[in-house]
C-alpha cells in the first residue's frame, strides 16, 4: 500500500461525507456531520497498522450512527474509504464478508425496524451494495495494475543485473585470456633473451663477432616483446569498456516494450545520427534510459512517458519524462549510478521533479569523452 494512500483517502473521506450526506438526504448538521467526518478520517490514518480492525470500526460506527438516527442516510458508502484501504492491503475475503454484513444489517434495520417498502429497501441498500461492488472492483483493478508494473519494473532491474554478470564474466574471462598472452610472451621472451645473452657471455672473449650477432638479435627479441605487450596493455585499458550486446542503442526498442506491457505507453524520438555515437557513450545512453523507466514504472504511477534522444555532433542528449505524479524518486543507487555513470564520460545528469507534474531525468554526454 503507498505510503500517502492513508492521508488521501481520510482527505477524501473529511471532504466527501458532508456532501454525501447532503446529497442523500442524511443528517445536514454541521456539527454531526463535521464529527462523522472527522472520526471516520481519524480512524482511515491508522489503515496502514491495522486495517481490519479499522474497517470494523468504520463500519460499526457508521450503522451506530444510522441506528440511533443521527446520521439518516448510508449503511456503507461512509467507510468506503476504509473498504478501498483494507482491499489493497490484500484482506479483499474480510472486505466483502464485512461489506456482507452491513448491507444484511441495512436491509434487516430498514424492512422490519423502520417498516419501509419492499421497494424502498431495495432502492437504497440495494444502490449502496452496487456502490460497494463498484469500488472494490475498481480497487482490484488498480492493485492488480499496479503490481503488474512492479513485476515488469522487477523484470527489467533483474535483466539489468544479468547484463551486468555477464559483462563482469566476460570481463574476466578476458582478463585470463591478457594473462595467458602475457605469461606465453614473457616467458618466451625472457627464454629467448636468456639463451642468447648466455651465448654472448660465452663467446665474448673469443668471438666478438658471434657475441656481437647474439646480443643483436637478443635486443631484436626483446623489441618484438615489447611491441606485443604494448598490444595486449592495449586490450586491457579497454576491456573495461565491455558490456552485454544489448546494453547500446539497439536495445532501447526492447526497453519500451517491456514498458508497454506494464501499462504504460512509452515514445521514443531519436533526431541526428545514431552511428557517430561511440560504443561507451551508447551504453551509457542505454543505462540511463533503462534506469529511469524503471523508476517510473516502480514509483511514479504514469499513464505515460517520453524518451527523447538528440545525436549532436559534440554530444547527446538524453531525456526521459513521465506524467506521474511528480513526487521526488527515491535516489538510491540507480540514480546515483547513472550519475556517476554520465559523469565519469565528462558528462551532466539531473533528475527531479517537474512544476507542472511528472518527473524528468535529462542528461548529456560528450561524443569525445
Amino acid at each position: 500500500m503507498p505510503r500517502s494512500l492513508p492521508w488521501v483517502a481520510a482527505a477524501l473521506t473529511l471532504v466527501g461525507i458532508p456532501a454525501g450526506l447532503a446529497l442523500t438526504g442524511g443528517n445536514v448538521d454541521g456539527v454531526m456531520t463535521g464529527t462523522v467526518a472527522v472520526w471516520l478520517a481519524l480512524l482511515i490514518l491508522l489503515v496502514r497498522r491495522w486495517p481490519l480492525t479499522v474497517l470494523i470500526v468504520s463500519v460499526t460506527s457508521v450503522a451506530g450512527l444510522h441506528s440511533s438516527y443521527l446520521i439518516g442516510s448510508g449503511w456503507v458508502w461512509p467507510a468506503t474509504a476504509a473498504f478501498v484501504a483494507v482491499t489493497l492491503a490484500g484482506r479483499l475475503r474480510a472486505a466483502l464478508v464485512t461489506g456482507a454484513l452491513a448491507i444484511w444489517y441495512g436491509l434487516v434495520w430498514d424492512g422490519f425496524v423502520d417498516f419501509h417498502s419492499a421497494d424502498w429497501v431495495l432502492g437504497h441498500v440495494g444502490g449502496e451494495a452496487l456502490w460497494l461492488a463498484a469500488a472494490l472492483a475498481a480497487t482490484l483493478a488498480y492493485r492488480s495494475n499496479r503490481r503488474w508494473q512492479e513485476e515488469v519494473a522487477a523484470r527489467l532491474r533483474q535483466s539489468l543485473h544479468e547484463q551486468e554478470l555477464e559483462a563482469g564474466r566476460r570481463r574476466a574471462e578476458e582478463r585470463i585470456d591478457i594473462a595467458r598472452d602475457l605469461h606465453d610472451v614473457v616467458s618466451h621472451t625472457l627464454a629467448v633473451v636468456g639463451v642468447h645473452l648466455n651465448v654472448a657471455l660465452d663467446a665474448f672473449d673469443e668471438e666478438p663477432t658471434e657475441a656481437r650477432d647474439a646480443l643483436r638479435l637478443a635486443q631484436d627479441v626483446r623489441g618484438r616483446a615489447m611491441n606485443d605487450l604494448q598490444a595486449l596493455v592495449g586490450v586491457l585499458r579497454e576491456s573495461n569498456q565491455i558490456e552485454s550486446p544489448a546494453a547500446g542503442l539497439e536495445g532501447l526498442a526492447g526497453l519500451a516494450e517491456q514498458v508497454r506491457a506494464a501499462g504504460i505507453a512509452v515514445t521514443v524520438t531519436e533526431s541526428g545520427v545514431r552511428a557517430d555515437v561511440p560504443a561507451p557513450v551508447a551504453t551509457a545512453v542505454y543505462r540511463v534510459v533503462q534506469e529511469s523507466l524503471t523508476n517510473t514504472v516502480r514509483h511514479a504511477g504514469a499513464g505515460r512517458v517520453t524518451v527523447t534522444l538528440h545525436y549532436l555532433p559534440a554530444s547527446v542528449e538524453v531525456t526521459v519524462a513521465d506524467d506521474g505524479a511528480g513526487a521526488e524518486h527515491p535516489e538510491g543507487h540507480g540514480i546515483m549510478g547513472m550519475r556517476e555513470r554520465v559523469a565519469a564520460l565528462g558528462g551532466a545528469l539531473t533528475a527531479g521533479p517537474d512544476e507542472d507534474g511528472g518527473f524528468t531525468v535529462r542528461a548529456t554526454i560528450p561524443v569525445a569523452a
